[in-house]
């Protein structure tokens, strides 16, 4: 591993070092932000497809937002494991 060079003392450059690495954990936050976004809708494009396949009779937006919600906050698992025991 290279040795980091030494800036002890020199205030220019450590201020420079410490804007390019506040720049680098902007891009590194945004990034995270990004991936915990797409990671939180992941399953959209299956349970869309599984619901493609089902005939569902009609329901108010309500309680579709309702399933929607619950699906959010407890999980997939979960709601599917209280569904089967219905």
């Amino acid at each position: 591993m290279p040795r980091a060079k030494k800036i002890e003392g020199n205030l220019d450059a450590i201020t420079a070092k410490r804007a390019a690495l506040e720049a680098e954990l902007a891009e590194l936050t945004e990034a995270e932000r990004r991936a915990r976004e797409a990671e939180r809708d992941a399953g959209r494009d299956v349970l869309l497809g599984a619901l493609a396949k089902v005939k569902i009779a009609r329901m108010d937006r309500g309680v579709a937002t309702s399933i929607a919600k619950a699906i959010e906050k407890h999980g997939s698992i979960k709601i599917a494991e209280a569904l089967a025991a219905l």
